[in-house]
């Protein structure tokens, strides 16, 4: 369910790039021009925009795109113009390579995307980088949070809606026998598991799991182990329940407290626009008493509030 909204009468490619060139030209950048554009055209069209802006002005549009913006708007928007698979595979390379070394939102993709996702993100990635996504988690990551992304990307998942119940209590078993009912935790039975198991099947052992113990496996999880394996199993599980609400989680604590987490709030906005916003939107009305737009509104400012707003797109 996308939000972005494109206007009932459409200009071509061609067009939009003519209008880009425009904004670029003159003094200083015309940057709401630029987002009114680029916020309102979808996967399909931002290609070929790309595409005709090449084609005329002999030039990338993102690379004028990097030099003409900056800030956050400028780290949204370039992001928002790859196509899913390469801003994935983008965010991850950033993560592992940036001044700041961010595991969490490494392990939030590479958690949080079905198994033909990633394949493509794998691919991509090598395409693009000129490295395998296997050996940039190695290098850094560690441990069992080492161990289980590599499981998650090497791993191919079913992704179909059936589920065998036997097979979800045996394994709902397996988990408790792993963690609560010993000392110590064996990890292994977790992470093979957690990345090999179908999103539907990891839902359906959750409910096993609760209905033999009468505790959450969520629960579990939390008490059994820490930092990012922790990390990486929840965001597993969640996205197995209900992904709308594990990634309106993520938006509401990038705009808790002190100071607002700008790269979580629009890689989310960003990454899910086109998939499933609408039932962020609505999981964060539920959870949290207000509009995700609102809260959006009151966390940021200027042509880059208009940006991520324009791609949450209109309060029905």
């Amino acid at each position: 369910m996308s939000t972005v909204t494109i206007p009932p009468v459409l200009t071509t490619p061609r067009d939009d790039a003519v209008q880009l060139y425009r904004a670029f030209k003159g003094f200083g950048c015309d940057t709401a021009a630029i987002v009114n554009i680029l916020a309102h055209r979808d996967a399909t069209q931002r290609p070929y925009i790309q595409q005709e802006y090449r084609n005329m002005y002999s030039e990338e549009l993102n690379k004028r795109l990097s030099s003409e913006l900056s800030g956050n708007v400028k780290k949204a928007v370039l992001l928002w113009m790859h196509d899913p698979a390469g801003r994935d595979a983008t965010i991850v390379r950033e993560a592992f390579s940036g001044n700041v070394i961010d595991l969490r939102a490494a392990t939030e993709v590479i958690c949080s995307r079905t198994s033909t996702q990633i394949q493509q993100v794998k691919q991509i990635y090598h395409a693009t980088f000129g490295v395998y996504l296997e050996h940039d988690i190695e290098f850094q990551a560690s441990g069992d949070h080492k161990k289980l992304l590599l499981s998650c990307v090497t791993t191919p998942r079913y992704e179909g809606f059936e589920v065998d119940r036997k097979m979800a209590e045996t394994d709902a078993k397996a988990l408790f026998k792993a963690g609560e009912k010993r000392l110590g935790t064996d990890e292994k039975i977790f992470i093979r598991i957690f990345s090999e198991r179908s999103r539907a099947h990891l839902a359906s052992v959750s409910s096993a799991y609760h209905s033999i113990y009468g505790d959450s496996l969520e629960k579990a999880i939390k008490s059994e182990t820490s930092g990012n394996f922790r990390f990486g199993l929840l965001t597993i599980l969640r996205c197995s329940e209900n992904p709308g609400k594990y990634f309106a989680k993520g938006l509401r604590k990038a705009m808790k407290g002190l100071g607002t987490d700008d790269t979580t709030l629009f890689r989310i906005i960003v990454t899910r626009a086109e998939i499933d916003m609408q039932y962020i939107k609505a999981e964060y009305q539920k959870k949290y008493g207000k509009r995700l737009s609102d809260a959006v509104h009151s966390e940021t400012s200027g042509h880059y509030k208009t940006f991520l707003l324009s791609l949450l797109g209109p309060d029905h």
